[in-house]
């Protein structure tokens, strides 16, 4: 059985969409940067430590862990943790180009673990003040990383992509699907 280690209703939906069985336990573990850490080798961890907490308690099934993350510039961008941070967010974003990293660890206990991670350039127009202050107050942004959902509201302001469109939604299905049969997990 594979099992999403993640409450993510986005990639539970992509994961549905594409005809993958899964169950849903999610993971809780702390979602901070370490000290110098690269963008990339930050989701690849978060990722991994994600499916191996859930890979402990469920050893003899098939862990599926994912992180999302924004780069814009040099900062790192995760979910907002208020209004005034997912207003700074937005702010930072317009009228520019950014990374969108996911990483995805699959494992399954004493027999395998493989991480890989899928980057998505998107270039996101201007953004108003007030179309930025409407956003927010729309609550979409919330749970997202870098404070926009490409499949929402946000899709009015992302002038081209280049990469994998889910991946900017939370999961590169098309890697996962790769993933899944090289470790001939579901057949």
């Amino acid at each position: 059985m594979l099992v999403l280690a993640s409450a993510s209703p986005r990639r539970q939906k992509l994961l549905r969409n594409a005809g993958i069985a899964f169950e849903v336990q999610p993971a809780n573990i702390p979602e901070e940067p370490l000290h110098g850490e690269a963008p990339e080798q930050f989701a690849r961890r978060l990722a991994r430590g994600k499916a191996l907490a859930v890979s402990r308690v469920r050893p003899a099934d098939d862990v599926l862990g994912s992180d999302t993350i924004v780069v814009v510039g040099d900062e790192t961008l995760g979910k907002p943790v208020h209004a005034s941070d997912a207003i700074r967010m937005l702010q930072k974003l317009s009228g520019r180009t950014h990374r969108v990293i996911t990483a995805v660890c699959l494992t399954r206990a004493n027999r395998y673990e493989d991480t890989r991670s899928e980057t998505t350039e998107v270039v996101m127009g201007n953004i108003s003040a007030e179309e930025i202050q409407a956003y927010v107050a729309s609550g979409e942004p919330m749970d997202k990383a870098g404070a926009y959902a490409i499949q929402g509201m946000a899709s009015r302001w992302i002038s081209r992509i280049d990469g994998c469109y889910f991946n900017v939604v939370g999961l590169p299905v098309s890697l996962v699907w790769r993933m899944l049969r090289e470790h001939e997990v579901g057949s």
